[in-house]
């Protein structure tokens, strides 16, 4: 049962921080114009349970592989292949046909016609058309034979793009011949222009950097309320009362509890906890008996502590809530943002790797600090999300694919060399990058299970 309890905090933790870093890539997305059609918590699967959104004409739902989640975002995929205005011109004709006979239409060889549809399709202008009598279904994991139009409304736009209304006359829908009313290279033109690669440099890296924006400013949300109202533990050396015993220690087997008022030490009355700290310190170094007062209750007595020949008691000062003020939380939490951040810089210096990869966790860490935390209370489940949200932002600015920091260096790249990197290129960037990825991912996973499991 604490099993299942602590698995469901962690997931509960993971999701609420992988969709609010999505809805940040989606909703600058949706600001600039360009194709939403997928918004999914969890992995992609083909078991989901999802919705479309009548506004945006997004697909919203939850997989059962609850370790991620994404955006399919249109025209992520890549540029898109020559003659595609020639083949997105003759399905809109047809309004349904299969490759071969657009490359029977166009001259085209039918495998190259396939790619194409592939990357309209990715671009929201096209979608697979799957025949139930012959046996096609969308989950499957090939794409159908035909290929077919869209919804669009009497402007030609699609249910992603703002600005529909198929309400007014002229709608047609898919699978039915559309007339574009401009030439090709200008339709596909504006089909590109609701996509991600449509945008100049500035809104692709708004939208990578979205995400990344979004969780460190929830995380900084989150620690400057919890600071303000919540406070944070301060330790108490105002007094000489104990404020906890370590277990298995010498001040418990005396019977010493927290919260007992030490009234002397061997004759010496302390003031405040240095003053206790260093008469113990002297009784216990004596390798003599001595006596304890304290006061329980309002009721004094004494506890002869034994010649310990210099071992520690084992007590520590009390502890009490402060309550930041704004300003207060605002630079305790930068200061927290520092820290993190020259954390994650370190996984780029190679003297420093190890020891960053020692200190940090994966999903197995995370989710037993979030069951620990909820077991605690609601304001620690939320600083360790926070936490967490913050940990996700630093970690994605990393330049290595397939994280956001990775794409946008690869937008830099581009557009320094004012063209985008050959393909051959981008490939061997970003299978080095997933290699990494998986090979940080695995180091962990493996070294929580010995932390968490195996102990």
């Amino acid at each position: 049962m604490n099993l299942i309890v602590t698995i469901f905090w962690g997931l509960l933790l993971l999701c609420l921080v992988v969709f609010i870093h999505e809805a940040g890539h989606f909703i600058v997305a949706r600001l600039q114009g360009v194709r939403v059609t997928e918004f999914f918590l969890g992995m992609p699967c083909r078991w989901r349970l999802a919705r479309r959104s009548k506004r945006y004409g997004t697909l919203y739902g939850v997989t059962p592989i609850l370790l991620g989640g994404y955006n399919q975002i249109c025209g992520l995929a890549g540029e898109m292949p020559a003659h595609a205005d020639e083949v997105l011109a003759c399905l809109m004709e047809r309004g349904r046909a299969t490759p071969e006979e657009i490359g029977e239409a166009t001259g085209l060889d039918s495998e190259a016609v396939l790619d194409i549809l592939v990357a309209l399709t990715d671009c929201a202008a096209v979608e697979p058309f799957y025949d139930p009598e012959k046996g096609e279904r969308p989950s499957q994991s090939t794409y159908p034979e035909a290929f077919q139009t869209v919804d669009r409304d009497a402007r030609l736009l699609t249910r992603y793009d703002k600005g529909n209304d198929f309400s007014l006359p002229g709608a047609t829908r898919a699978g039915e011949p559309q007339v574009q009313g401009m030439p090709p290279d200008e339709f596909l033109e504006r089909e590109e222009s609701h996509t991600y690669l449509g945008n100049g440099f500035w809104g692709r890296v708004s939208m990578l950097i979205a995400g990344v924006a979004v969780n460190i400013v929830f995380g900084i949300l989150i620690v400057v309320v919890a600071l303000m109202t919540a406070g944070i533990s301060v330790t108490d050396l105002s007094q000489s009362t104990i404020g906890s015993v370590d277990e298995g220690s010498l001040a418990q087997s005396l019977g010493l509890q927290a919260g007992d008022e030490v009234l002397s030490v061997d004759g010496v009355e302390p003031d405040d906890w240095e003053g206790l700290s260093s008469a113990l310190h002297d009784a216990l170094a004596s390798s003599e008996p001595f006596p304890i007062v304290i006061s329980r209750d309002g009721v004094q007595s004494t506890i002869e502590v034994p010649a310990a020949h210099g071992q520690l008691l084992g007590i520590s000062a009390p502890t009490t809530q402060m309550r930041l003020n704004f300003f207060e939380a605002v630079a305790y939490t930068f200061n927290y943002l520092g820290l993190v951040g020259t954390m994650i810089l370190r996984l780029l210096q190679p003297a420093h790797v190890q020891e960053v990869i020692q200190s940090s966790t994966s999903i197995i860490g995370i989710t037993v600090m979030a069951g620990e935390a909820a077991a605690q209370g609601i304001v620690p489940y939320v600083l360790i999300a926070a936490s967490v949200s913050i940990s996700l932002g630093f970690v994605n600015l990393l330049p290595i694919p397939p994280l956001d920091g990775g794409k946008i260096l690869i937008e830099i790249i581009q557009a320094i060399a004012r063209r985008p990197l050959p393909k051959r290129a981008l490939a061997a960037f970003n299978y080095v990058g997933i290699g990494l990825f998986l090979l940080l991912f695995f180091v962990l996973f493996q070294q929580d299970i010995f932390r968490f499991v195996i102990r």
